[in-house]
C-alpha cells in the first residue's frame, strides 16, 4: 500500500494506467483507424487494400479479412489464405449484385481445426456506386461481427468518398491553372514579339535578351508538372513578364520591387502572382497619360509571408470587385481575381483569401498572406 501511494504522490504513473479499460479500448480503436485511413485516401488499390487490410482486421477482432473490389481480392490478413482467398469472389457475387445490402455465407470448410467457418460482405459503396467489399471470417456466425463488418465497410466507404473528392480537388486546380493560362493575352504575345522586333536592327542585343525573357516566361507559364511553386519562382516569372511589358511601355511604366530575402522559399499556389501584377499593369496604364507606378513587396510577417501588390491606376468600384471575386463579372473581366483568391482559400482555408482596398479613381492593393508551412502544400 506504501508503494501504491508513493507512485500516486510522485506521479509515476505506467501509460497502461491512464484512463478505464472503456477509455483505453476507445483510444486504441482511434489510433487504429487512423493508421488505417491513410492508405484508403489514395483510393481502392491492390497497394492501399494491402497497407489498411491488416487495421481493418485488427479494428474487427476478426480471424481474417478480405478486401476486394468487384472484381479480385486486393488484399487478405489472417489465417487460411490459401484455402479460402480463392473462394471468396463466387460467393461475393450476390453481395456486390445487392447494392448497400450484406450478405453472410458459410464458408464450406470441413477441416476439424477451420477457424473460418462463417463470414460476412459489407460492401463499400462510394459515389453512389458498389467498389468492393470488405469480408470478415470467424468459426462461428456473429450477430455482433456482422453489425461491426458494416460500420467498418461505411467507414472504408466515406474515407474513398473522401479520396474521390481531393481527385476532383486536384482536376478543379488543374482546370483552373488551363483558365489562367489561357487567359494570358494573344495581344501581349504579339505586343511582345513585336516590341522584340522592333529592337532587332536597333539593338541586337537588346532584343537577344528580351527574347530569352519571353521564352523563360512561357516555359514557366505553360509548364505541365506541380500545383505549386515558390516564392522565387513566381517572382522572377513576374521580372521577365514586367521586362517585356517595359520594353513596350518604355518610361510609361516605373515598377518597384522590395523582396524579403528570407521569404523566397515561401511555397505558394502555381501562377498565383502573376495575374495579379497582369492586372495592376492593366488598370495602371489604362488611361495613364504619363506615368504608372506599381509596388510589389513581399515581407516576413512571423509564421506567414506577406505579398502587397500595388497600382496607382483607375481603381474599381468596390461593388464591382465583390461580384468579380463570386464569379459574377463576366468573360470581359477574367478570370484572374475571382480564380486567385479561390485557390488560395482551397489550399490555405478562408483565412488566406485575397485582401483588396480600391475604389474609382485611388488605384488598387492587393495583400496576401502565405503560411510558411502547410502539410501537402510542397514545391516540385
Amino acid at each position: 500500500m506504501g508503494y501504491a501511494l508513493g507512485r500516486r504522490a510522485t506521479g509515476k504513473t505506467r501509460h497502461s494506467d491512464i484512463g478505464t479499460p472503456v477509455e483505453r479500448a476507445t483510444f486504441d480503436t482511434l489510433h487504429t483507424a487512423s493508421l488505417a485511413a491513410p492508405p484508403l485516401r489514395a483510393g481502392l488499390t491492390e497497394e492501399t487494400a494491402r497497407k489498411s487490410a491488416r487495421r481493418l482486421r485488427s479494428l474487427l477482432g476478426t480471424d481474417a479479412l478480405a478486401v476486394t473490389n468487384r472484381s479480385t481480392v486486393l488484399a487478405w490478413d489472417g489465417a487460411s489464405e490459401h484455402a479460402h482467398a480463392g473462394h471468396v469472389m463466387p460467393a461475393l457475387a450476390d453481395a456486390l449484385a445487392a447494392g448497400a445490402r450484406s450478405v453472410a455465407f458459410a464458408c464450406g470448410c470441413t477441416a476439424v481445426d477451420c477457424p473460418l467457418r462463417w463470414a460476412v460482405a459489407a460492401p463499400v459503396v462510394a459515389d453512389g456506386r458498389v467498389r468492393g467489399a470488405v469480408v470478415a471470417y470467424a468459426p462461428r456466425e456473429s450477430a455482433v461481427l456482422a453489425r461491426a463488418t458494416d460500420e467498418v465497410a461505411r467507414w472504408v466507404s466515406v474515407q474513398l468518398e473522401l479520396a474521390e473528392l481531393d481527385r476532383s480537388r486536384t482536376r478543379l486546380i488543374e482546370a483552373e491553372i488551363k483558365a489562367l493560362r489561357a487567359q494570358i493575352s494573344p495581344h501581349f504575345i504579339f505586343n511582345s514579339l513585336a516590341a522584340i522586333a522592333s529592337f532587332v536592327r536597333t539593338d541586337p542585343e537588346r532584343a537577344r535578351e528580351l527574347l530569352l525573357e519571353f521564352a523563360d516566361f512561357t516555359r514557366y507559364s505553360f509548364r505541365r508538372h506541380g500545383d505549386f511553386t515558390t516564392l522565387a519562382d513566381e517572382l522572377h516569372s513576374i521580372d521577365q513578364y514586367l521586362a517585356l511589358v517595359r520594353a513596350r511601355f518604355g518610361d510609361r511604366l516605373s515598377v518597384t520591387l522590395q523582396i524579403a530575402p528570407e521569404v523566397l522559399p515561401v511555397t505558394l499556389p502555381f501562377l498565383c502572382l502573376q495575374p495579379l501584377v497582369e492586372n495592376a499593369v492593366k488598370h495602371g496604364l489604362e488611361g495613364a497619360v504619363t506615368r504608372s507606378r506599381i509596388t510589389i513587396d513581399a515581407t516576413d510577417a512571423g509564421a506567414e509571408a506577406e505579398v502587397v501588390i500595388e497600382d496607382d491606376g483607375v481603381g474599381m468600384d468596390p461593388g464591382e470587385l465583390r461580384a468579380i471575386l463570386r464569379g459574377e463579372g463576366g468573360p470581359s473581366h477574367g478570370v484572374g481575381l475571382s480564380n486567385v483568391d479561390e485557390r488560395l482559400r482551397q489550399v490555405f482555408g478562408d483565412a488566406y483569401g485575397l485582401v483588396i482596398e480600391t475604389a474609382v479613381g485611388a488605384g488598387m492593393r492587393i495583400t496576401i498572406r502565405i503560411p510558411k508551412y502547410r502539410a501537402g502544400v510542397h514545391a516540385p
